[in-house]
């Protein structure tokens, strides 16, 4: 008889409803985020990385918390924490968003979800935005309640993902448009469905409104990927990199602000609305920035895994910024890496050293990101 593998640090940190899923289907390894754990670990990652470009992946993301805003002023008051133009946002549509805090610094990079005029759902990053929101309620003078609903994400990513979903939902599937959602009820089981994921592949995000029906949702969708190749697996540190998608708490963090990322996309500061962080960040705009996030190829033999710390970039001997990730992509084969450096420094082709555990390595400044900078698979 075997064992089943047990993982825990106690009950203070979260399981999903899928967390006995995976372990079935092969999780070897975990790691928290958002108080939960999250599978990090299904065999190797580089065979975890080709699942997800050629066929498809399923990845247990429900420590992707949901902040849940309504009421009469749900979309004033979600339009208090952003700095990014919602009035054109439709119910039905998905907005990538920054949520700053009084100094123009980023306290989260969710997906938001505008399910009804008054409704809305704040998909997380790695922090406590709950806790945030709520205070800000508290002096805001807007009439909103603010939870955390019973809302657990998965992630199916990668080409063959849309096969699966027509397998699962029917051909009406294929209208779901890019960053837009569409409620459904599956066999019984009430989701949220939505066409965006953390992959830089095609993918959906299926939002599960009913936590006791996690074991059952990610076996359904298992029966029906088998034809297409879907395997179990984590979001791919190589495909994000690749794509130069950021990473909370490692690309950026409540210091970091969005002219820094180079994100003025998602900053409007002529609009006549008002937001947290507005005169921090017009005084940004002014000044200008110290420092900018940029893409990196790191010389020598394939990176092992990823970095666990921040290396130091130095340029004649002078510390001139850090690297914030690090990864070897076996399609490109290249060491390539994100990392943040005096502006002075981040001109394309800039050559740097970078000092990792290992010894001093040189890097050349790139543009990022590094396969497909257009997102012409996530869109298609």
């Amino acid at each position: 008889m075997t064992t089943q593998k047990e993982f825990g640090f106690g009950t203070q940190i979260r399981k999903s409803p899928y967390f006995d899923a995976t372990v079935r289907w092969g999780a070897k390894d975990f790691s928290v985020y958002n108080h939960m754990y999250i599978p990090r670990d299904f065999g190797n990652p580089v065979e975890n990385f080709w699942n997800l470009v050629n066929h498809a992946i399923l990845c247990d993301v429900a420590v992707e918390r949901q902040v849940e805003i309504t009421g009469p002023d749900a979309a004033k008051f979600v339009q208090l924490l952003t700095p990014r133009d919602l009035s054109k946002c439709a119910v039905g549509q998905c907005k990538y968003v920054l949520l700053t805090n009084a100094e123009g610094g980023i306290l989260n990079d969710p997906i938001l979800l505008r399910l009804a005029e008054n409704h809305f759902w704040i998909s997380l990053a790695d922090s406590d935005v709950l806790f945030w929101a709520q205070g800000v309620a508290v002096n805001s003078g807007l009439d909103v309640t603010i939870c955390e609903p019973d809302v657990s994400p998965l992630q199916l990513q990668g080409p063959k993902s849309g096969e699966v979903m027509q397998a699962l939902f029917g051909d009406s599937i294929t209208d779901l448009k890019y960053y837009w959602l569409q409620e459904y009820d599956l066999d019984g089981i009430p989701l949220i469905v939505s066409r965006t994921g953390w992959s830089s592949e095609l993918g959906y995000e299926l939002y599960l409104r009913d936590n006791s029906k996690g074991d059952e949702l990610w076996e359904k969708i298992m029966t029906a990927g088998q034809p297409f190749g879907l395997q179990p697996g984590h979001t791919s540190s190589i495909r994000r990199i690749e794509g130069g998608m950021l990473s909370y708490h490692a690309d950026m963090d409540i210091k970091t602000n969005p002219y820094e990322l180079g994100m003025d996309r998602l900053i409007d500061l002529n609009a006549d609305f008002h937001f947290i962080g507005k005169p921090a960040l017009q005084k940004v705009r002014q000044d200008g920035v110290s420092r900018r996030h940029v893409g990196l190829i790191i010389d020598g033999p394939a990176i092992t895994g990823s970095n666990t710390r921040y290396w130091p970039l130095e340029s004649e001997g002078q510390q001139i910024g850090k690297v914030t990730s690090a990864i070897f992509s076996p399609r490109l084969e290249k060491n390539i890496a994100l990392a943040m450096v005096d502006t002075e420094f981040a001109p394309t082709g800039t050559v740097l050293k970078v000092k990792t555990p290992n010894g001093d390595i040189t890097a050349t400044v790139a543009e990022k990101p590094f396969f497909d900078p257009k997102k012409q698979l996530a869109a298609s």
